[in-house]
């Protein structure tokens, strides 16, 4: 199994940026995308309070490790099946604009529609779970949800804040592994040992709230209130950014240079061998827009490392 270099997966990942803001001048398919990417992390908040939440009223010690791990299977569907997330998004605009594959400009705009997206998916998700009565009031994830928007509603702000930046610290280091691993077993692995922490950890999501929050209003719980599920995602979607626009994606950006930079053009050929490497999920390519496989080609003959 080869690992892609560091340099190789931020070049793949500035690749990946292009195609998102691409998306903008396609926005029905921006929104269909970013809309199953909502819906698909509202799966991981349903078995997680249908799964934990009776583990959760009973009082169980395991109940967070429980939700950590059937949580995973949201960022595993966003991965493998293919959607725009935006807490990725976030590391990967970060990255595409440090190498100036885009402008911040629209690498700000494109954050805005996939996070838009995200919402509308999930409130449509939480829609149809809701009309089911799955967790709905005298079950026990009804009663699991309501703990939850409690205990959310109980932050303050600053904690609000905190939290966004370590989960999505931890949402995209699962998603740097991933890209840099491959889509196999190991990859996998990665994945569900990082969402494990920063669920288990109680740490915050700013579109896994937003199935949360949508539910809680449905259903009309104590503590949820628009104004209460305002400050969550404003805050929290502020974190998310810090952790992954900040300490991942320009962390590992940091001493990458930009495609082209090197007199000799080794940039270049950097970036074009990264993007025929790299394992990259459909989530970032729309449909329609070859990767620079042909490019890359030449790799051999230019002498990059394979």
């Amino acid at each position: 199994m080869r690992v892609l270099t560091i340099p190789e997966a931020v070049a793949a990942n500035a690749d990946a940026a292009t195609h998102k803001v691409a998306l903008l001048r396609t926005p029905g398919l921006l929104l269909v995308r970013t809309m199953l990417a909502g819906a698909a992390i509202g799966i991981g908040v349903l078995i997680m309070v249908t799964a934990g939440g009776p583990l959760a009223v009973a009082g169980s010690p395991w109940a967070p490790l429980v939700n950590g791990l059937v949580f995973s299977v949201a960022l595993t569907v966003v991965l493998v099946a293919g959607g725009e997330l935006a807490t990725s998004a976030m590391m990967v605009l970060t990255q595409g604009a440090l190498l100036r594959r885009v402008g911040w400009r629209r690498a700000g705009v494109t954050l805005l529609a996939h996070l838009g997206g995200n919402l509308l998916g999930a409130m449509v998700f939480a829609a149809l779970v809701h009309a089911s009565g799955v967790a709905g009031p005298g079950t026990a994830a009804g009663e699991a949800l309501a703990r939850v928007v409690a205990h959310k509603a109980a932050a303050t702000t600053t904690e609000l804040v905190v939290r966004g930046v370590l989960c999505n610290v931890m949402v995209c280091l699962a998603v740097w592994c991933w890209g840099r691993l491959g889509a196999g077993a190991a990859g996998l692995a990665v994945v569900v040992g990082c969402v494990m922490v920063f669920i288990t950890s109680g740490f915050e999501h700013v579109v896994a709230n937003m199935t949360t929050f949508s539910l809680a209003l449905y259903g009309d719980l104590p503590h949820a209130t628009l104004a209460e599920a305002g400050r969550n995602l404003l805050t929290v979607g502020v974190g998310n950014t810090i952790g992954g626009a900040v300490l991942v994606g320009a962390a590992y950006a940091y001493g990458v240079r930009p495609a082209g930079a090197g007199a000799d053009g080794a940039g270049a050929r950097v970036a074009a061998a990264a993007v025929a490497a790299a394992p990259v999920a459909e989530a970032h390519v729309p449909a329609g827009v070859p990767l620079l496989r042909p490019v890359a080609r030449a790799r051999r003959a230019d002498g990059v490392r394979r």
